[in-house]
């Protein structure tokens, strides 16, 4: 079941432009960073979303993406199979559960995302 959006990931090709541009110019508190890994969150207000940049020298294949959340991410995964979505890859775990991305007709990036992270 689809339940909200989750978060809105941009690829940007000068993270540290990028990075200042979102909390200085723009005035958003940093929700969380994953410097090594050339990633950070900025919160929008006090919704869960956040907006996350995405550094293209560490993930050159990076896209501009928008993640949906849903019960459990595998079973989205499973359930649509065999209806011409292209999936990018089989289901991965990420910090707070699994994510599997996918493309729109149009080419779009999209992503489900579960917070179903194993203990």
């Amino acid at each position: 079941m689809i339940k909200n959006y989750d978060n809105y990931f941009l690829a940007v090709e000068d993270y540290a432009a990028a990075r200042k541009f979102y909390a200085e110019t723009l005035g958003l508190p940093v929700k969380f960073e994953f410097a090594e890994m050339g990633m950070v969150a900025f919160a929008v207000g006090d919704e869960e979303p956040a907006i996350i940049l995405k550094d293209k020298k560490k993930f050159p294949d990076a896209q501009t993406a928008v993640w949906i959340e849903v019960d459990d991410a595998r079973k989205m995964y499973a359930d649509l199979q065999g209806r011409g979505i292209s999936f990018r890859s089989a289901p991965f775990r990420i910090h707070t559960g699994w994510a599997v991305e996918f493309t729109d007709p149009d080419g779009n990036l999209l992503g489900f995302t579960d917070y179903l992270k194993e203990r």
